[in-house]
């Protein structure tokens, strides 16, 4: 109790608000993409075709050093990226020069870099070498004697333990006990013990190191397992104004909630991307008809603190607040999923950018010794939603329509929908099983508009792809608009 007496008293006497900027895209631009375990040399060679399409910024994959799991099943796994060794910047993504030299590249085509960062603990038990060579010790697995990684350097006395963590496995047995989500192992993962100066000194530094780099901003992996004082106090010692967002699964039921965080910086929105996907599904009593309110009164976040998505890399993979989300694998219902979060005013939306896997822990496209494959968008490995016309185009009516409210609702009360954005955009989808038509008031102005889930362009000549349904929106601003059961994509989205 009194450790939360201090951070209330904390929080209203220093204010949060001040560690943390805003997301500063540039003009035109309001959505980020997560190129998960993609390449700096990729990322850096893609960010101009990023800026075209319309990206802000770019979450890329924790850059510091990681254990390497060689030996697991799979053989190096995805999670060992979420396993930090040091603060060295060289991992299977690539050096500190290469990482330099994307994050140079990206800013100068007008697109951020938002560091995926793993403060809130080390490795597992075990110890062994991390991709930048240097050598690991998780020590033992409750009393922290042997802990060790002289990289930093962090020795026992840096590591919460039966001191403060009062469970008798060392680990989080109790989500409903504050104490154990903040002060003990998540996982198994060595937890630093980021009340006492040093520890947060050596994190803050590897942060300033970035910024100083030319890096925007920062995701919090496991922000809830994290005191929110040591938090504020971490961010506060930075300079820069990075954006932060930070990753607090609650989806309800738990003591710890995401509405402790918002002060100090956006939250993800985990129930976003459940819900919108059960509405796309039409499951557990839930239908499209539904989403006219989606935001607030659905009990998420404010919307100026919320970062949204479908999916994410671990909810896609039943991990991490999983169950139940669309991802790549269902195309038709996870491009309805995105076409309407992209339309939809709540949230900084964030696209999913995926590699193909069939186990949950299977690592990135690799070869025999785990070095990454260059990416190649639509191989077969590679899924690249961003790059789906279905999923960028829709981005381009994001941009479009930022700041229009939403008007002209519509739906048939079960699974057809349609709204415009102020004067700016308008989008229909339809996942009844049979055809609808019906005349609508777009919003638009009046001319010609071509269907940007079909088509390449918003405006004519409408070429590329399928190219269904152009309109033509008359002096009234109304429309005719049909989409069948059968089209390949039952959505159709205009803007000017």
């Amino acid at each position: 109790m009194m450790r939360c007496l201090l951070v209330l008293a904390f929080s209203l006497s220093v204010g949060w608000a001040q560690y943390f900027g805003g997301y500063s895209c540039e003009d035109g631009r309001d959505v980020m993409v997560h190129l998960f375990e993609w390449k700096w040399s990729d990322i850096a060679s893609n960010c101009h075709r990023l800026a075209q399409l319309g990206y802000c910024a770019v979450q890329v994959s924790p850059p510091h050093e990681h254990a390497v799991y060689a030996n697991n099943d799979p053989p190096y796994p995805w999670w060992q990226r979420y396993q930090p060794v040091s603060y060295i910047v060289t991992s299977r993504s690539g050096d500190e020069a290469a990482f330099q030299n994307m994050v140079s590249t990206c800013n100068a085509a007008g697109v951020k870099i938002y560091v995926d960062t793993v403060i809130n603990h080390m490795t597992a038990g075990g110890s062994g070498t991390g991709s930048a060579g240097s050598s690991w010790n998780g020590g033992d697995d409750y009393t922290n004697i042997g802990q060790d990684y002289p990289s930093v350097p962090f020795g026992p006395g840096d590591f919460n333990g039966a001191d403060n963590c009062p469970s008798s496995s060392g680990n989080i047995d109790d989500y409903q006990n504050v104490d154990q989500v903040r002060n003990c192992r998540l996982v198994g993962l060595r937890d630093l013990r980021l009340g006492d100066d040093y520890p947060r000194d050596m994190v803050r530094g590897y942060m300033q190191k970035v910024i100083d780099w030319g890096v925007a901003g920062f995701r919090i992996d496991a922000a809830k397992h994290m005191w929110p004082g040591d938090l504020g106090s971490i961010y506060g010692g930075l300079s820069g104004s990075p954006f932060i967002y930070q990753e607090v699964i609650d989806q309800g039921g738990e003591p710890i909630t995401a509405g402790e965080y918002t002060s100090m910086g956006r939250v993800t929105e985990f129930k976003y991307g459940l819900s919108l996907s059960d509405c796309v599904r039409a499951a557990n009593g839930q239908k499209l008809a539904y989403l006219s309110n989606f935001g607030e009164d659905w009990g998420f976040i404010g919307g100026l603190s919320a970062v949204v998505f479908v999916d994410n890399h671990d909810n896609q993979r039943g991990h991490g607040g999983g169950g139940g989300v669309l991802t790549h694998k269902e195309p038709r219902d996870y491009k309805v999923a995105n076409a309407f979060m992209l339309a939809w005013p709540y949230g900084y939306p964030r696209v999913m950018s995926s590699y193909s896997f069939e186990n949950a822990d299977a690592g990135p496209p690799s070869d025999g010794s785990g070095n990454t494959n260059d990416v190649q968008c639509f191989d077969g490995d590679w899924v690249c939603e961003h790059e789906w016309r279905q999923i960028h185009n829709m981005v381009g009516l994001h941009n479009a329509a930022v700041g229009e409210p939403v008007a002209n609702w519509w739906d048939n009360g079960n699974m057809a929908i349609a709204f415009s954005r102020g004067a700016k955009a308008f989008v229909f989808i339809n996942k009844e099983e049979f055809s609808v038509t019906q005349t609508f008031q777009t919003g638009l102005p009046a001319g010609e508009y071509c269907d940007v889930i079909s088509c390449d362009g918003n405006l004519p000549p409408c070429t590329g792809g399928e190219c269904l349904g152009s309109i033509s929106v008359d002096d009234a601003g109304t429309a005719t608009v049909t989409i069948s059961n059968t089209d390949t994509d039952p959505i159709r989205a205009y803007h000017v």
